[in-house]
């Protein structure tokens, strides 16, 4: 069986169903392939973001139910048990039920045209003489081919269809495996701050989180480069002397495991035919894992390349190169400091980390983030900062221990 659609996309996760909506806002006829048969379902993000953000994507407010709550303060637990609190003047960021998220950016899109097709595999592209010329699929056992001008892959971190095209999928040796539970009768939490746990006892090689939410729950996770995410998640919950008094008594009610990419975009993100957003070209934060907004971001990009394409009829890589250069000249900048930040990171000792949060006491470097409303484009927050004598300061203790680190 064969079909036929202007533009076709892999997986209706947060960036394909928006890279769906600007699509089919745009005018081109869009289908979505998804291979499981509810949208939102399995989740696979804590759905921690940036309000500002959110905002300057025209996704904010969102409908009743979406933000499940807002934070305007973290705390910073060292190995050691120093910690370092940034309390902020106004809430910055807020938690989503990703479920309800994911439905609300696929209604949207189907409300503007797209068409989904739940429950069907895309086993492979369409190649013909060096174009993605669409894919194939499987649908309740049946194969079916559908040719598409353009194929956005947003299939997530697997980035199957990424090599398929061609191009170089992200590095395995960047991906931290995380574990996210739901946990329930927690009592000892602030509830407008995260609390933030690193360590490599814990969490080597990234960090441990609680999300606090309404009604006595939180959201307890952690990522790591070695060891059992479950493990590791145990021994955060109950044997850490600070996030064991906080959940003391709780009960997990639901886990879910997924790997995160933290080594930057792909080399590539464009070949003939074929565009990759989000976690599929590695558009996630080096320095905290978040890749949604990042992703909605580039998925936005993405569709104003492919309908500018296929309006010229030229969706040669020559044409869709305007896509990474967009991307590159809204993100690039902010990409290549965070992954400074995180070769930094990766180079700390437990030791130097508790050094590092008690520096940041001594400095009152949280009283000088008081203001801080953005923490997506940490390059140019980066930059803002250096206003702040407090911050100035701490930059310069860390950058001369980053430059003993990588001399």
């Amino acid at each position: 069986m064969k079909t036929v659609s202007e533009a076709v996309v892999v997986g209706g996760g947060p960036v394909g169903s928006f890279a769906a909506w600007n699509l089919s806002r745009l005018g081109v006829e869009t289908t979505v392939f998804e291979e499981h048969t509810e949208i939102g379902v399995p989740s696979h993000c804590a759905g921690h973001l940036s309000i500002r953000s959110l905002r300057n994507l025209g996704l904010y407010p969102l409908p009743d139910g979406i933000v499940e709550n807002t934070f305007s303060a973290a705390t910073f637990h060292s190995p050691e048990d120093t910690a370092f609190s940034v309390r902020l003047e106004r809430p910055v960021t807020c938690a989503l039920n990703r479920e309800l998220f994911d439905k609300f950016l696929a209604e949207k899109a189907e409300a503007a045209g797209a068409h989904y097709r739940m429950g069907s595999r895309v086993r492979s592209l369409i190649l013909d003489e060096g174009f993605v010329k669409g894919v194939n699929i499987e649908h309740e056992g049946e194969a079916e081919s559908v040719e598409a001008k353009v194929v956005v892959d947003a299939e997530g971190v697997s980035s199957r269809f990424v090599k398929e095209a061609g191009l170089a999928a992200p590095q395995g040796s960047c991906i931290v495996n995380a574990v996210e539970a739901e946990v329930e009768n927690v009592r000892n939490l602030e509830t407008n701050a995260v609390e933030v746990f690193l360590g490599k006892e814990y969490a080597p090689g990234f960090y441990g989180w609680i999300m606090p939410l309404p009604n006595e729950t939180a959201k307890v996770g952690l990522a790591a480069k070695t060891g059992n995410p479950k493990d590791l998640l145990q021994r955060l919950m109950f044997k850490h002397p600070v996030a064991s008094k906080l959940l003391k008594g709780s009960r997990v009610r639901q886990l879910s495991f997924h790997p995160i990419t933290l080594g930057g975009p792909i080399a590539k993100t464009y070949t003939n035919g074929f565009l990759a957003v989000g976690d599929a070209a590695s558009q996630v934060k080096p320095t905290t894992g978040g890749g949604v907004i990042f992703g909605l971001t580039c998925a936005q990009i993405a569709a104003e390349t492919a309908f500018e394409a296929i309006r010229r009829n030229d969706v040669s890589e020559i044409c869709l190169k305007e896509y990474q250069k967009r991307c590159v000249g809204k993100l690039g900048f902010d990409f290549s400091v965070m992954l400074r930040i995180r070769r930094f990171l990766d180079s700390l000792s437990d030791e130097k980390i508790d050094d590092i949060l008690r520096v940041c006491n001594r400095l009152g470097l949280g009283k000088a983030l008081k203001d801080v409303d953005e923490i997506d484009f940490q390059g140019k927050l980066l930059l803002q900062s250096l206003t702040k004598p407090a911050a100035a300061a701490a930059l310069g203790y860390f950058l001369l221990l980053y430059l003993s680190a990588n001399p």
